[in-house]
């Protein structure tokens, strides 16, 4: 389909389906929708220089359930506290050799990790202190174009439309970590930055009802802090919830032509998504995990497995 121009009387011009440009600012979501969340540009300091420890020092702060992202990526084993992400919520970082975008969003629960890869060269992000439908906006440092977690999408600026590609990783328990990667590393509480681990600012918004910021779209379908792994196929959207899967242990999907299989992985406490190909192999899809509210409002159209 070609793009389309409108330009007679409008101060909206739509150069190309879903862009849109207003006074000069090309941008993907009505600009309206994107708020302050209080704290300025960078107030959330991102961490870009990490340090980590062995799991010997971090069991000095860490413990059990504490919960926090791990990834393992060309045999680099990482684990990075929400006890200290909640503070910073981007981490610029490099695992052996390959650069990685860490985000974390205390406001949906959503912890994602991303190939900082654009236009073909590797960016570091920052916190740009707004919200799109109360999740974290990041802005690149290259162009200071917006980008939305939730979409893994650039929503405003120079980068509009153009996308971060999702890397394995999974959400877990300390003590899950421990067991599964013995040797692996923990983000270290030495980040530059006063801050006061080990307590959450949010206290118990995790489990309350509502949201401190305004969403574009509700759904009842699922409570909207109801955790889900969200999958885009074909520019479609649909979610799993963790919380059948593990009741099922198993579950084999058909979405947009391809053969899903939702895992629950005992060891990690935790459900992990692949696509069955045609051969019998199997690949593992990397998910938006989030907070339900958060996913629905980003994909009203989601179709959900529960």
């Amino acid at each position: 389909m070609r793009n389309k121009i409108f330009i007679v009387g409008l101060v909206t011009v739509i150069i190309a389906i879903g862009v849109m440009v207003t006074n000069g600012t090309k941008h993907s979501v009505p600009l309206d929708e994107i708020i302050g969340g209080g704290p300025p540009k960078d107030g959330v300091p991102p961490i870009d220089n990490p340090k980590f420890v062995a799991i010997a020092q971090a069991d000095s702060f860490l413990s059990g359930s504490d919960p926090g992202i791990a990834l393992d990526i060309n045999g680099g084993q990482r684990f990075y506290p929400f006890q200290i992400l909640v503070w910073h919520e981007i981490v610029n970082d490099t695992v052996n050799g390959k650069r990685v975008l860490v985000t974390y969003c205390p406001l949906c629960l959503s912890g994602i990790v991303f190939d900082p890869l654009v236009n073909g060269q590797r960016v570091e992000f920052g916190t740009s202190g707004k919200l799109w439908n109360s999740n974290l906006v990041m802005y690149d440092r290259k162009t200071d174009s917006l980008w939305s977690q939730i979409l893994g999408e650039a929503i405003t600026g120079e980068m509009t439309g153009a996308r971060l590609a999702v890397l394995p990783s999974d959400m877990m328990g300390y003590e899950n970590f421990k067991k599964t990667y013995p040797a692996g590393l923990v983000l270290s509480k030495e980040t530059g930055a006063a801050r006061f681990y080990g307590q959450d600012p949010y206290g118990d918004y995790y489990t309350s009802p509502g949201t401190y910021f305004p969403v574009g779209k509700k759904d009842d379908r699922l409570g909207e802090k109801d955790f889900v792994l969200g999958i885009i196929v074909n520019n479609k959207a649909k979610a799993y919830w963790p919380e059948a899967v593990k009741k099922a242990g198993k579950i084999e999907d058909r979405f947009e032509g391809k053969t899903i299989i939702a895992r629950y992985e005992k060891d990690i406490d935790a459900v992990r998504l692949f696509e069955k190909k045609a051969d019998g192999t199997v690949e593992r899809i990397n998910p938006f995990g989030a907070f339900w509210f958060s996913w629905v409002a980003a994909h009203p159209d989601t179709e959900l497995l529960k």
